[in-house]
């Protein structure tokens, strides 16, 4: 074996390390992020949510419910704040720390371990390019791993921008831990070269862009989902209906319905053309690579499918005015869509793409 052989090999082992400790400290901030959402006293969390829609409390904190005067107290540190107007949705719950210091000090503690992580996993994607001189994503193993650093990178930058998407922190935690799971317990590559095929710079451009559209669906994905669950309280609320102990403690900390719906659908719209791009980039790939721009391969076959879902998405709700639940399962299906795209076109469906292994 010689030198240049040895350092890659060496480069390859120092990837697997960064990734395997950046799991390590993913799980501490998945419990962190436990303990923010635990330790924020439901007492208080009712009694801001009361102050912040006007509903009446449960009994037990009315029960303990303070002067109307120290109110303001108890909302601090609010982690959501804004309040959109709806038919039916009420103003944004306190935040996943429930207004309470301690809740906050376990949110902040989460988001340090989950940039930690982040520039971890970063040096092992980075290690991985090094070790073959090309880009970290020639295999499912090495798309997964990218994917799980992509994805906590916009959250991240979502944080920075001040925008209020700590709520998304702990499902995007669990779902880096599982992708990572499954990329090192079975999509693990052996660092090699890429077939002639995918030596392009194409490479650079289409499979980047796929990876961060993925990133930003998921986001819109997670907001469409808690959406679900925060109308459905909210309704219960309307039609005077007692919530559940999950709801009373979990979701009137979340932002209102009429929020997560926004959201959803703006993270969706702003990135649905950059997806439009990756098919096009992809057709131009193939052109280069195999003589043809499309051949119905079951690769290209999914990629057009999701776009098409997420056009349905977003023209249903310009033109047809669909909110709200329905939106949101269309949504959820589009993001189905992309998640076949990416699991089980290359583990069920043979093409063109194969040649990438798992």
């Amino acid at each position: 074996m010689n030198l240049a052989a040895e350092t890659n090999e060496n480069l390859a082992n120092i990837s697997n390390v960064l990734i395997y400790s950046s799991m390590a400290i993913y799980l501490l901030a998945f419990f962190a992020h436990i303990a923010e959402w635990v330790l924020g006293s439901r007492s208080k969390v009712g009694r801001t949510a009361a102050a912040l829609t006007g509903r009446a409390t449960p009994a037990s904190a009315q029960a303990a419910a303070p002067a109307a005067g120290s109110v303001a107290v108890l909302d601090k540190p609010q982690v959501v704040t804004r309040a959109p107007a709806g038919s039916r949705d009420v103003p944004d719950g306190p935040g996943a720390a429930g207004g309470t210091e301690k809740g906050d000090l376990y949110g902040r503690v989460a988001i340090s371990l989950t940039a930690l992580a982040f520039l971890i996993e970063a040096g092992g994607v980075v290690a991985r390019a090094m070790s073959v001189q090309r880009a970290p994503w020639g295999n499912m193993y090495e798309f997964s791993i990218t994917f799980s650093t992509v994805l906590v990178a916009v959250y991240l930058i979502f944080l920075a921008a001040k925008k209020n998407v700590r709520w998304a922190g702990l499902p995007l935690v669990t779902t880096v831990l599982l992708d990572l799971g499954i990329a090192t317990k079975w999509l693990y590559t052996d660092s090699d070269q890429l077939v002639p095929a995918l030596d392009s710079y194409w490479l650079w451009i289409h499979v980047s862009t796929a990876i961060f559209c993925g990133a930003v669906f998921y986001l819109g994905a997670v907001g469409s989902v808690l959406y679900l669950f925060r109308d459905s309280y909210q309704a219960k609320l309307a039609d005077g209906r007692k919530p559940g102990l999950f709801a009373t403690s979990v979701l009137e900390r979340l932002p209102s319905a009429a929020t997560l719906d926004k959201f959803a659908y703006r993270v969706n719209a702003a990135v649905f053309p950059l997806w439009t791009f990756t098919i096009i980039a992809g057709a131009i790939w193939a052109g280069d690579a195999w003589g043809r721009y499309w051949g119905w391969d079951p690769k290209e076959v999914w990629s057009f499918i999701t776009w098409v879902a997420y056009a349905c998405y977003l023209h249903a709700r310009a033109t047809a005015g669909w909110k709200g639940r329905k939106a949101a399962y269309l949504a959820l299906f589009a993001f189905g869509c992309w998640m076949f795209n990416y699991y089980g076109v290359n583990i069920f469906l043979n093409g063109k793409h194969s040649y990438a292994g798992v």
